[in-house]
C-alpha cells in the first residue's frame, strides 16, 4: 500500500510557518489577482487564494475585467499593478479568454512581481538552474517531495504533459535535483513503455483516470497534478484505487498537489517583498 502524500497537511505546516515569519518580518507584503471573466472554476481559485493571503498575513487585491476585455485592456491594468509600489506579487489567473494574447499579457507583468513564475526571464533562470521565482505547482511538488524525504537525486523521472505552467518548468526542476527526466506528450511513441521505466512519475495530462495501473512501474512515486470531473466527483489523471496497490507514494486529489500550489505561492508572494527591500538586481 503506497504513502500517501498529503500535501494540504504540509500545506498547512508551512502557512503555519510563513504566518509567524512575515508576523516578525516588519513586512506587509501583498498580492494583487487579475481574472477576466466569470468562469466558476476560476473564481474559485482566486477565492482559495485570498483566503490563503488573508490566513498568513498577505494582503490582497483583487482585479476582476469582464469577458470581453482585450488585450489593452488587460495589459493596461497589468501596467497600473507594475507601477504600484504597494503591489509585491502579481497574479493572472488562467485561462484567459481567446480574444486576449496571453503571452503579451505574462511577459508584461515585472519579473520581480512574477510570483507565478511564467515570465520568459523567470523561465529562463529556471531553465539556466539559476531559479528565482518558479511557477508554484512544481515548486510545490518538489517541496511535497522533500518534505516526505523522498530522494530525487539519480533516479529516473518521467513526466507526462508538456505545458509551460507545469509540464515543462517541471522537468527542469526535477533536472537541476539530478534525476533523468523524459517529458512525454500526445505525440510520444510506445508512451506505456516510456511511463513504466518512471520510478518519480509526475501526471499533468488533464485526463480522468488517463493513468492505469498497468502504465505504473511497482514501487514508483506518482505525482498527479489532474484535476478532473468524473460523473459529479473531483478526480486526477490517476487512477488512485488501482494504482496505489502497486506505487510506494502517491498524491490523492483532492488533497494533494492543489493545496501545495497555493502554499507556494504565498511563499513566493513573500519572497518578493524580501527581494523589494534588499533591492536585489533583476
Amino acid at each position: 500500500m503506497a504513502m500517501i502524500l498529503d500535501g494540504k497537511k504540509i500545506a498547512d505546516i508551512r502557512l503555519k510557518i510563513l504566518k509567524e515569519e512575515i508576523g516578525g518580518s516588519g513586512l506587509y507584503p501583498r498580492l494583487a489577482t487579475v481574472i477576466v471573466g466569470g468562469d466558476p472554476a476560476s473564481q474559485m481559485y482566486i477565492r482559495m487564494k485570498h483566503r490563503a493571503c488573508e490566513q498568513v498575513g498577505i494582503g490582497s487585491v483583487g482585479m476582476e475585467m469582464v469577458g470581453d476585455a482585450t488585450t489593452e485592456q488587460v495589459l493596461k491594468a497589468v501596467t497600473q499593478l507594475n507601477n504600484d509600489t504597494d503591489v509585491n506579487g502579481i497574479l493572472i489567473q488562467l485561462p484567459l479568454p481567446k480574444q486576449v494574447d496571453t503571452e503579451r499579457v505574462i511577459a508584461a507583468v515585472r519579473p520581480d512581481k512574477d510570483v507565478d513564475g511564467f515570465h520568459p526571464f523567470n523561465l529562463g533562470l529556471l531553465f539556466s538552474g539559476r531559479p528565482r521565482f518558479v511557477p508554484c505547482t512544481p515548486k510545490g511538488i518538489m517541496t511535497l517531495l522533500a518534505e516526505y524525504k523522498i530522494e530525487v537525486a539519480g533516479t529516473r523521472a518521467v513526466v507526462i504533459g508538456r505545458s509551460i505552467d507545469v509540464g515543462r518548468p517541471m522537468s527542469a526542476l526535477l533536472t537541476n535535483a539530478d534525476a533523468t527526466v523524459t517529458v512525454c506528450h500526445s505525440k510520444t511513441k510506445n508512451l506505456i513503455d516510456e511511463l513504466k521505466q518512471a520510478e518519480i512519475l509526475v501526471s499533468a495530462v488533464g485526463k480522468a483516470h488517463f493513468i492505469t495501473r498497468g502504465m505504473v512501474k511497482r514501487g514508483a512515486v506518482v505525482i498527479d497534478v489532474g484535476i478532473n470531473e468524473l460523473n459529479g466527483k473531483l478526480v486526477g489523471d490517476v487512477d488512485f484505487a488501482a494504482v496505489k496497490d502497486i506505487a510506494s507514494a502517491i498524491t490523492p486529489v483532492p488533497g494533494g498537489v492543489g493545496p501545495m500550489t497555493i502554499a507556494t505561492l504565498m511563499e513566493n508572494t513573500y519572497r518578493a517583498a524580501i527581494v523589494r527591500t534588499c533591492d536585489t538586481a533583476w
